[in-house]
């Protein structure tokens, strides 16, 4: 499985150290992310993950090292409306009282004139993408009403909406039901397909021959960056979750 690969690095992370106070975050991390591809973040909890999503979009600043998206900085990508981001669950304020369709224009903000006024191409590519997510009978619903998958599906709408070439997903399939996990694979597919760059970090390894390309094991520093086929050998998972397997402990 492959998608579009246009060349080039869409992503380029070289070094990162990233500390909260006496916590080690992540440890000089170095990885590049090729556009046209589904690149998967797999790594247990405290392993680097969420703080390797913040440093990528600039919420959070490395103590070391540098991130480029797209040859530029973080925050000159964030201007252009390059890079989308799909958060945690916990990371969004759900009784903000904004409908589904508010959340998905919110990815059209840097398309806006300067009135920030939606215009017809504007409320025409957040339909679009409520539909391409199957949630055009949800449009109005206050967000924090939808189940998990739907809230998940909204987001993803939202960086569909904003066009972005760089999309990130922090744990898009964490307690979604099956219907929008489908639908959710079914679109990175297609937008990295599209020559979209995909990043998504999740827990679950099953889904990973058909959700990506390639796969990222971190645990603080990059220990696997390669074939699904390969990251899912027990060896690299071994190293990646902290453990040892039975003989290798003078390996």
């Amino acid at each position: 499985m492959s998608g579009t690969d246009t060349g080039g690095s869409a992503i380029e992370i070289t070094g990162v150290t990233v500390r909260y106070r006496d916590v080690l975050a992540l440890d000089d991390v170095s990885l590049t992310v090729a556009p046209g591809r589904v690149t998967a973040l797999i790594g247990m909890n405290g392993s680097g993950k969420s703080t390797l999503f913040k440093s990528i979009t600039g919420l959070v600043r490395p103590a070391a090292g540098s991130v480029l998206l797209a040859g530029g900085s973080p925050a000159a990508a964030r201007r252009r409306g390059l890079v989308g981001y799909v958060p945690q669950s916990e990371d969004v304020d759900w009784t903000f009282p904004v409908s589904v369709r508010d959340v998905v224009m919110m990815g059209r903000y840097g398309h806006l004139g300067i009135t920030r006024r939606p215009r017809a191409a504007d409320r025409a590519a957040v339909d679009e993408a409520l539909e391409r997510v199957e949630l055009t009978d949800l449009a109005d619903r206050q967000i924090g009403a939808l189940s998990g998958g739907q809230r998940k599906r909204a987001f993803v709408a939202r960086g569909i909406a904003q066009d972005a070439r760089i999309l990130l997903l922090d744990e898009p399939f964490a307690g979604v039901d099956k219907r929008s996990e489908a639908t959710i694979v079914r679109l990175l597919r297609g937008l990295a397909d599209a020559g979209r760059t995909v990043l998504v970090s999740t827990h679950d390894l099953h889904a990973l021959p058909t959700l990506a390309d390639e796969a990222v094991l971190l645990l603080r520093r990059v220990v696997f960056q390669g074939p699904v086929g390969e990251a899912l050998e027990p060896a690299n998972l071994a190293r990646a979750f902290g453990l040892e397997l039975p003989g290798t402990a003078d390996a």
